[in-house]
């Protein structure tokens, strides 16, 4: 199934600011919202719609990758839409409360939950991100607590039923259209509450550990790549499946070549006499050296192409070229007899300075007759 374009489901333009964006997403949430409209299949598939539009324009990194590759680019970052309602509640609670006022529906905090994803910004070598290589980071996230066993409560005990929300998480209110749920009070949305915590995380069920994790490079990386690996985020809530660890790759810069998506460029000098007679020379390349062939006459600023020399694509098919741009070495100094040769060709091809001033002012002097 083709997607909609994302500007065109918000009703904005592609140069539309975050305000903006957010502005017409309220409206839309508005309309759309399910307790507004039940039973209405269309309005639940726009509010999902402008939901998942919302979710890639108001997140810059999301929209820079969708700007420059379309729904393609958004295949690498781990996001592929809204299952349902509740994961647009969940994800958005707050933008809601921000819109409306109030709370709206929420996953109820008593069952099990997904851990928290986490992001890890890692540089990388210009060659790590042309070549790709397998790579280990330590990181500190939370686990589950080995003492309560992610209860909070001490050992012995256990959490009781919270007796304003009688376990739910969440006090009901109507308003209007909307029936509303919010937090409880008293239990702040758990259900349950901890009359003797536990000693070892303080009640909070989780303790923080450092891990080690290993993963994988792929070849062609830009800078700004996002890997993620599932499963290796803090653990879940009562039980609930750990989130996921998004690494985010800084690709440095190179002294000698110079990346242009898969391409990469770089300049070389050349003596004069290579220029004009011609030669062979031999160039650097991202794995070993090669031999580049400089026609006669060749002008400064000329540039070669190498084919399949550049950087691997990241889904493995072939790769870019490498192009080599030349430039002609003056030199500072000259030996007498090399004095005497350029002057010898100078005088050959006609371009000494006396030559040339006499051409010019005879031609001023014709102008201004």
């Amino acid at each position: 199934m083709t997607k909609r374009d994302y500007y065109e489901i918000l009703g904005v333009k592609k140069d539309a600011s975050e305000v903006e964006i957010k502005k017409k997403y309220r409206q839309m949430a508005l309309n759309y919202h399910p307790d507004r409209n039940p039973g209405d299949k269309e309005a639940e598939e726009k509010f999902k719609e402008s939901a998942e539009a919302y979710e890639v324009l108001h997140d810059p990194e999301k929209r820079s990758l969708y700007d420059r590759f379309g729904h393609d680019g958004l295949k690498g970052t781990g996001f592929t839409g809204f299952s349902g309602f509740e994961d647009i509640f969940s994800s958005f609670g707050s933008v809601f409360e921000d819109f409306f006022g109030f709370g709206t529906r929420t996953r109820s905090r008593t069952a099990p939950q997904v851990g928290a994803d986490l992001r890890y910004d890692l540089k990388i070598s210009f060659f790590d991100g042309a070549f790709g290589r397998e790579k280990k980071i330590s990181l500190d996230k939370m686990h589950s607590c080995s003492s309560c066993h992610g209860s909070g409560a001490k050992a012995g005990t256990k959490p009781e039923t919270c007796p304003t929300c009688k376990g739910r998480g969440q006090v009901m209110h109507s308003q209007g259209f909307f029936s509303i749920s919010t937090a409880c009070p008293q239990c702040h949305g758990e259900g349950t509450i901890i009359k003797e915590p536990c000693p070892k995380c303080k009640g909070t069920g989780k303790v923080k550990k450092r891990k080690t994790v290993s993963f994988q490079i792929p070849a062609g990386v830009e800078n700004g790549t996002r890997l993620r690996l599932s499963g290796e985020g803090e653990d879940g809530i009562r039980g609930g499946p750990p989130g996921d660890l998004y690494i985010v790759l800084f690709v440095e810069e190179h002294d000698f070549f110079e990346r242009k998506g898969n391409d990469i460029i770089c300049e070389v000098p050349i003596a004069f006499t290579q220029a004009v007679l011609g030669a062979k020379i031999e160039i650097p390349t991202l794995e070993e050296k090669t031999t580049l062939k400089i026609p006669p006459g060749t002008e400064p600023g000329k540039i070669f192409q190498l084919k399949g020399l550049g950087i691997p694509h990241l889904k493995g098919f072939g790769r870019g070229d490498q192009y080599v741009q030349v430039t002609i070495k003056v030199p500072a100094k000259l030996t007498k007899r090399q004095k005497e040769l350029l002057q010898e060709f100078a005088e050959a091809s006609g371009e000494q300075d006396s030559s040339v001033k006499k051409k010019f002012w005879g031609e001023k002097r014709k102008s201004t007759n």
